[in-house]
């Protein structure tokens, strides 16, 4: 019995197994023509465009792949770089400056943006091409093939642009010419020479060469001459560019030999005008501002004094403000002659008046000595204007006068003809002309104010004529 419901089972299930397999392959039919019919409308609803999001495969890697295919990279070891073992690969250079977008005196450098090209021949690119046009890549296949290591010598900072990709360009030509374009922005070192600051002008370069490959590997030329450098029409806030010109030389290096070296100079011409602006004029204003303590009174201590030290407080801060904008270097610079000059003009200005001050106060004090000053008189009101005793302040009426006697007429005689008929043998001593001009403007002291108020004028003239045909 059971045997029998074994061989029933076993009936019915070669009965049931060719319907199973019928089933299961019209499904998958059914679902091929569902996803078929589901591409088309896709198709029609993008007008022929294929959804990305269904493609298993990016296209711009699959495009890549095809690139490297034609090119034949995986074939050949680009480590190793063009012609290797045989003669040094030439190089061409040239260069487009977009701007220069800083010079800073402070730290001695330059920042520039340019565009650096690269002309060489790599016969493991060439391709066949029927119709002689060239490919152009981006970054992704150039870190696949061997390019020149070019670097900057004496730079501080250097970047790629990459806004929105990085901006970099490889145009492969079907002969295996190369063309290799990339936008950088360098900050280089400049050294300056500020002897002649702010009338000066700087020779500025940056230099380019090969980091690991000397003259043997690989030889950097201009690729046009003096054609091979380009630039934008550029305008900086302080300098002038005067000229822009490559030049080639060569660098030696004591471990690795001679290297190929390019230069890039140009020469900047400082603007005047604004330091004529933020220096000059105040200083020059600041010097004829001392010179009105010379009509100024005397005896006006207070606002000959304020003057003085207002005049001197300015000329400080202004070189303190100057020295704070420029590098500390151990030479004089031709600002710092110009303005150091200028305080020395206004500091002899204070130094004058405390000259005539320190005169009158004592040609005062001489009249005051041979006469005997009068109870009444008041010396602490006689001082309180300047703090010296003045002739119309002592009323010298109520003085007595000296009678004369005989003594004084006879001691007045013996001198008298003790100067005027010297005993013979006697040497006569003969009055120094300094100490008798000294005494004189002691005795006369307002003639410096006199004086000054044509020496002060004239001399910074002189000063000013010397300095602006020396720099200028």
């Amino acid at each position: 019995m059971r045997l029998a419901l074994l061989a029933l089972r076993l009936m019915c299930l070669a009965w049931l197994w060719p319907v199973t397999q019928l089933n299961s392959s019209q499904f998958q039919s059914k679902r091929r023509h569902k996803e078929m019919f589901v591409g088309e409308n896709t198709k029609q609803k993008h007008g022929g465009r294929v959804d990305l999001k269904m493609k298993k495969l990016d296209s711009t890697k699959s495009l890549l792949i095809k690139s490297e295919q034609l090119l034949r990279i995986e074939d050949h070891d680009f480590a190793m770089r063009p012609g290797f073992g045989g003669s040094a690969i030439p190089v061409g250079i040239d260069v487009q400056v977009e701007s220069i977008d800083s010079i800073s005196e402070v730290n001695m450098d330059f920042t520039m943006t340019l565009y650096l090209r690269h002309y060489w021949q790599d016969d493991r690119l060439a391709f066949p091409s029927s119709n002689n046009k060239s490919r152009t890549f981006d970054a992704r296949l150039v870190k696949k093939i061997w390019v020149p290591d070019v670097f900057f010598v004496h730079s501080k900072r250097s970047f790629i642009h990459d806004t929105t990709m990085e901006n970099i360009m490889l145009r492969v030509y079907p002969d295996g010419n190369i063309l290799y374009s990339v936008r950088i922005t360098v900050t280089a070192q400049c050294s300056m020479d500020f002897s002649s600051f702010p009338l000066d002008t700087q020779n500025c370069s940056l230099e380019l060469e090969s980091y690991a490959y000397n003259e043997n590997d690989l030889m950097l030329y201009w690729k046009n001459g003096n054609d091979s450098l380009r630039t934008d029409e550029i305008v900086l806030s302080q300098f002038f560019i005067e000229d822009f010109q490559p030049s080639y030389g060569l660098a030696f290096y004591s471990s690795t030999g001679w290297y190929n070296r390019l230069y890039i100079n140009f020469i900047l011409r400082r603007h005047i005008f604004f330091f004529m602006l933020q220096t000059y004029f105040p200083t020059m204003l600041m010097v004829m501002l001392s010179w009105v303590s010379f009509w100024i009174d005397r005896r006006a201590v207070p606002a000959r004094v304020s003057l003085g030290i207002t005049t001197v407080l300015t000329m400080s801060t202004i070189i303190t403000g100057v020295s704070a904008s420029m590098p500390q270097v151990s030479y004089v610079k031709a600002v710092d002659i110009y303005l150091w000059a200028s305080f020395l003009f206004v500091f002899l200005s204070v130094i004058e008046y405390a000259a005539v001050n320190y005169f009158t106060t004592v040609e005062e004090m001489k009249k005051l000595k041979g006469a005997k000053v009068p109870s009444s008189f008041n010396a602490a009101q006689a001082m309180a204007f300047d703090g010296c005793f003045h002739d119309n302040d002592i009323d010298l009426t109520s003085f007595p006068e000296v009678a004369s006697t005989p003594n004084t007429e006879r001691n007045t005689q013996s001198r008298n003809s003790a100067v005027s008929a010297p005993t013979e043998g006697t040497r006569l001593r003969r009055r120094n002309p300094l100490k008798k001009n000294l005494s004189f403007i002691m005795s006369n002291s307002y003639m410096i104010d006199s004086y000054s108020r044509v020496i002060f004028p004239l001399t910074y003239l002189l000063f000013n004529i010397i300095y602006w045909s020396m720099y200028a």
